[in-house]
């Protein structure tokens, strides 16, 4: 690559927040929990392939799409003034067309499972194209969101056994309450700009009481994980895994007491080893007791 044709190339990588691979990370790992779940431990090679590039097809998607939406606020905000739609390096038009080629890409890899699979992906592409507009309707665009990256989990279980137990359902509910909460933290860095934009968020709703209730959805993200793990039978191991998820919850609060920018931002990156612990005790868990 020529020097003349990397900040073209950079342009496009900050817009599908490809350079900032956290958000890919926080999808990741729950869509790994899903497949382990559902397979019993031992996903097959060829869904864990197509759900990997799946997620990052549709996180990349998710963040074209969600510039697109924000293009004529996210000057006002000081942690957005730079994407590439406000600095006019990309347009509206070239934002929309590469929106709609990682759709065509990740339906190619879904045609790749079977049937109900690819059902239940119209189901998840509705919320995952929703949620950006929700921040001008509703003070619960996380609740959109959860339940947009939540999604993977009846997908997951379509593709390896094409059955939709009920038990997948506390995996469903706990990833909607843990994405509120560290997209609450998210929202919590943009809370005063937001305030003059217009923009709706849990960080604005719950006010003085957010660390709390982020604490209580924490709390019952662990509650639903743990009746996850009693249905489908898990050991000790990943129980400690939800030990280990809990003290990094508890890391979170105390770096968020403050409220400032910089803290919240940290708690809301941490939930990146939240996802890590839990999947390696689950995945050990299953090795060692299948």
């Amino acid at each position: 690559m020529t020097t003349a044709t990397l900040p073209t190339a950079n342009r496009w990588l900050r817009l599908m927040r490809l350079d900032r691979p956290i958000g890919t990370y926080l999808l990741l790992w729950p869509t790994y929990w899903a497949l382990w779940f559902a397979s019993a431990g031992s996903p097959s090679l060829a869904n864990l392939l197509i759900f990997t590039l799946g997620v990052v097809v549709m996180r990349a998607a998710g963040c074209v799409i969600n510039d697109y939406a924000d293009r004529h606020v996210d000057g006002a905000v000081e942690r957005t003034k730079n994407r590439p739609l406000v600095t006019g390096e990309i347009t509206p038009r070239q934002a929309l067309a590469l929106f709609f080629s990682l759709l065509v890409l990740a339906l190619i890899l879904v045609l790749m499972t079977n049937s109900m699979t690819v059902a239940l992906s119209v189901g998840g592409l509705i919320l995952a194209a929703s949620y950006p507009f929700l921040k001008r309707i509703t003070h619960l665009p996380q609740l959109g969101l959860g339940a947009a990256w939540a999604w993977v989990v009846p997908m997951a279980f379509a593709a390896e056994t094409q059955e939709l137990p009920g038990a997948l359902w506390f995996i469903f509910a706990a990833i909607i309450v843990w994405t509120i909460a560290f997209d609450t933290y998210y929202a919590m860095v943009d809370r005063e700009d937001d305030l003059k934009i217009g923009i709706k968020s849990t960080a604005i709703l719950f006010g003085r009481h957010d660390l709390l209730i982020i604490a209580l959805l924490q709390l019952a993200t662990l509650v639903l994980l743990l009746m996850a793990g009693i249905s489908f039978g898990r050991g000790v191991l990943y129980f400690l895994g939800l030990g280990a998820a809990a003290a990094y919850f508890i890391s979170q609060n105390r770096q968020a007491r403050s409220r400032h920018s910089e803290g919240c931002f940290k708690a809301f990156l941490n939930n990146h080893r939240v996802g890590m612990v839990i999947f390696i005790g689950l995945a050990l868990d299953y090795f060692l007791q299948p």
